[in-house]
């Protein structure tokens, strides 16, 4: 069986930022690397849930939300990916700055509630903004 392209990357020289990750059938996918892999510094599970709920819908609520197919977690909790059409990494960064910038201003995190979520009760707000904060400053600089 074929190995997926990202298993294909050595996870050991993978640095935290945000990278073009692939274009396939009009969709390019981002790697939004919050952490060094395989460094034992994971996003907890209750802060990469919450982290995907707050940015999945500023995202899709945003200046390019016409453009954003998914937002979602990477299984290993060191970062999400970001799929997009139609628009250059430029922009979905972009997009991505503004959707980490009203991230910090979230009171609740969006769709939360037992009959929104199949996990409801593993959320962590403060511990999402705080990743995202750390994330704004590692991809500002």
């Amino acid at each position: 069986m074929d190995k997926i392209p990202s298993f294909l990357k050595d996870h050991d020289k993978l640095a935290p930022g945000f990278w073009f990750s692939g274009k396939a059938n009009g969709v390019t996918t981002f790697d939004l690397r919050f952490k060094k892999p395989n460094c034992g510094d994971f996003i907890s599970p209750a802060a990469s849930h919450s982290v995907e709920h707050i940015l999945a819908t500023l995202l899709r609520n945003g200046s390019q939300k016409q453009n954003i197919i998914y937002f979602g977690p990477m299984g290993c909790r060191t970062g999400f990916y970001l799929l997009t059409v139609n628009i250059d990494e430029s922009q979905a960064k972009k997009a991505l700055i503004e959707a980490l910038e009203q991230a910090e201003k979230i009171e609740e995190i969006p769709g939360a509630e037992r009959t929104e979520c199949g996990n409801y009760l593993d959320h962590d707000l403060e511990g999402a903004k705080e990743e995202c904060r750390k994330y704004l400053e590692l991809i500002n600089d």
